[in-house]
Parts: C-alpha cells; structure tokens; sequence
C-alpha cells in the first residue's frame, strides 16, 4: 500500500498516511497524460480572434475608378483584399478549441501524474490547514517551513477555505485547488504537492 509523509504546519513530520493503489500506485503512461494535458490546454484557448471577409468589410459598393484610361490596374471595389482596408483572406475567425476527453481518461491521468510525484517524493499531507482570518503572512511562513518559498507548490483542500484561498492568492508561484476541482495540469505545473489530510479521502472516492 502506498504512503506519503504526514507534515504538521510547523513542517515536523507526525507520521505517514496510507494511501490508495488505485489512485497514488498506477504505472507512468505519458501518451495518456500528453493527450490529456494538450486537451487541458486548448480548452483555455478562448479562440477570439476574428477577420472580416471581403463581403463582412462595410463599403465597397460602387467600382472605385474606371476600367482604363487611368493607368492603373482594374480595380471592382476598394474592400478587395489587394485594397487597403480591405477583406482577409483566409483570416482567423472565431472558434472554439475545446476537445472531448473521456472522464475516465481524464482520472486516469490524474492517478499517473500523482503517482508519478508520490514517488519523485514531492508528494506530501498536510494536517488540515486552518486560517483564522485571510492573512498572507502567516501563509508565508508556512511556505517557508515546508521549505517551498519561491518553488511552485500546490495546495490541495478538501473544500473550498476562502481564508486559505485569500491567503495564498498574493502569494506568486502558489496555487490552491479542491479535492474536486484538481486536474493534470495543477499537478504538472507544481514541483511541490501537498494534499491537505481531510482533502486524500475526497480524491480517493472521486478517482477511485
């Protein structure tokens, strides 16, 4: 069974927690987890940028010269894409980037990452953090005892804690996510997880 060490807020260790095989012991499968991870990341594409063709440019109507006499190359309208202020051709248009990946993929994923730094052991528990106010100094000298100040770190809790959120929020390089709202690229994107004791139970039952 797999175990991860049990840190107090003070950065002592109080033991280790078992933890389950079929969320913290699954075999690496990188062509999952890249696919997933690509997904992740183009769904926060908001895929914006927009051009107007040669019939969307207002004006236009009338044929700018005449057809010789002038020198010039013919010309039928001043919103042809060669005119200044004219139509794109084959411009971006608005779309959306969003791809489909299956839930249990998605799980999946999640379970190899975790394992993955479970056993890099830059995975720990934490005693369930507890702010009696939004400060963000004492967040930081939290930071400082896990011996985290100025690395990436994730934070886990088993619900949403505004007083934990508040905290961390000014903090740079530091994230804080729910037990349910946790994917690939929170863990990716972290050299240090820490999962908050009462927070593994919640992870478990949704991966498991």
């Amino acid at each position: 069974m797999a175990s991860a060490k049990l840190l107090r807020q003070d950065g002592s260790e109080a033991g280790s927690v078992g933890l389950s095989d079929a969320v913290f012991d699954v075999e690496p499968n990188e062509t999952l987890v890249h696919e997933v991870t690509v997904a992740l990341m183009n769904s926060r594409r908001q895929g914006n940028a927009s051009t107007k063709t040669r019939r969307e440019v207002r004006g236009g109507g009338r044929k700018p010269f005449r057809q010789k006499g002038r020198g010039r190359a013919r010309q039928g309208s001043i919103r042809e894409p060669q005119m200044r202020g004219g139509g794109t051709v084959f411009g971006p248009h608005k779309r959306s980037y969003r791809q489909r990946i299956p839930r249990e993929f998605r799980r999946k994923a999640l379970c190899c990452v975790l394992s993955d730094r479970l056993r890099s052991e830059a995975l720990s528990v934490l005693e369930p953090l507890v702010f009696a106010a939004p400060k963000t100094r004492p967040f930081a000298e939290l930071l400082g005892t896990l011996g985290t100040a100025g690395k990436n770190a994730l934070f886990v809790t088993a619900d949403v804690d505004r007083n934990v959120i508040f905290s961390a929020r000014n903090i740079p390089r530091v994230a804080v996510k729910t037990a349910s709202d946790l994917n690939v690229l929170d863990v990716l994107q972290a050299s240090r997880v820490f999962l908050a004791q009462d927070a593994v139970a919640k992870l478990e039952e949704r991966l498991s």
